[in-house]
């Protein structure tokens, strides 16, 4: 019982923290509206977000058409709800794959040292050495471009930050008397990692998540944008705003509101991030 007064009291401390920081409670509502949008997709979308009308190309703004057509008379507006699907998608399972790879390299070579840790975290050097989207556009061009490798080429961008994340907190906690005390009372090394370790991890992991999602987002519309990405007539943000930036004098509102929408998602995630951040570390809450 004092284990779990204990959890909730701390649950109570980080929400408390959260409640007092307006910034990140308007970016985590934010974050919940479009996953609100994304799963009620087919509901909200007022027209197909595929079908096209060539006499309704390129109108601008009004009652029938809020956010106008693009250059075949789809609805932007549709388009954009049905787009939030996919890079949400994008940013989730990318973040997902490239924390679990992060959470066993991690683990791995902050636990067991040696030569598994030069193994792995040079491995990881040579990953950061690159630039992200360079790495990214070179994973996706070797793969073919589509969604599935978009996301895997995303996910491999964000393992190294993720195993150093982990290797730390584990070089950190692995000296702890807890840890000894697991130890000396026979606990395998198995059982040490899933009930010491692991829960330990979750403050700095839950931050991390939450800004590269962000991250993961952007990136994935930037492969869309190239071309690499969603391919037609998939509604991608990234893909729509490429096509777009052709119509930007004649019909700017093309391109400028799946823009929008990515710096509106990337921005509610990044402010939910930093709220997180000071919430979960004592050393920062008010």
């Amino acid at each position: 019982m004092k284990a779990k007064k204990g959890k909730s009291g701390q649950f109570s401390l980080i929400w408390a923290s959260l409640r007092r920081n307006r910034l990140a409670l308007f970016g985590g509502w934010t974050v919940v509206l479009f996953l609100a949008v994304a799963l009620l997709a087919p509901q909200l979308a007022p027209k197909d977000p595929y079908r096209q009308d060539l006499a309704s190309s390129l109108q601008s703004p009004n009652l029938t058409y809020p956010l106008g057509t693009d250059e075949f008379g789809r609805d932007i507006l549709s388009r954009i709800i049905f787009g939030a699907r996919i890079s949400l998608l994008i940013g989730v399972v990318g973040v997902s794959l490239s924390l679990l790879a992060g959470i066993v390299f991690g683990m791995v070579a902050g636990f067991f040292g040696g030569i598994w840790d030069s193994l792995i975290m040079r491995a990881m050097d040579i990953l950061l050495s690159f630039p992200s989207i360079l790495l990214a556009i070179a994973i996706v061009s070797a793969l073919g471009p589509g969604l599935v490798n978009v996301m895997f080429s995303v996910g491999v961008i964000s393992v190294p930050i993720f195993a150093r994340i982990i290797r730390g907190s584990v070089l950190s906690l692995k000296e702890r008397e807890f840890v000894e005390a697991a130890r000396s009372l026979g606990a395998s090394h198995y059982r040490i990692i899933l009930r010491h370790l692991l829960p330990n991890c979750f403050g700095p992991v839950i931050v991390l998540s939450s800004l590269r999602v962000a991250t993961v987002i952007i990136t994935a519309s930037g492969l869309s944008f190239l071309g690499l990405g969603a391919q037609p007539p998939t509604p991608e943000w990234g893909a729509m705003l490429s096509h777009g930036r052709t119509y930007l004098r004649a019909a700017p509102w093309v391109a400028t509101f799946p823009g929008l929408a990515i710096m509106v998602v990337v921005f509610g995630f990044n402010l939910l991030g930093d709220g997180l951040r000071d919430a979960l570390d004592p050393y920062l809450r008010e």
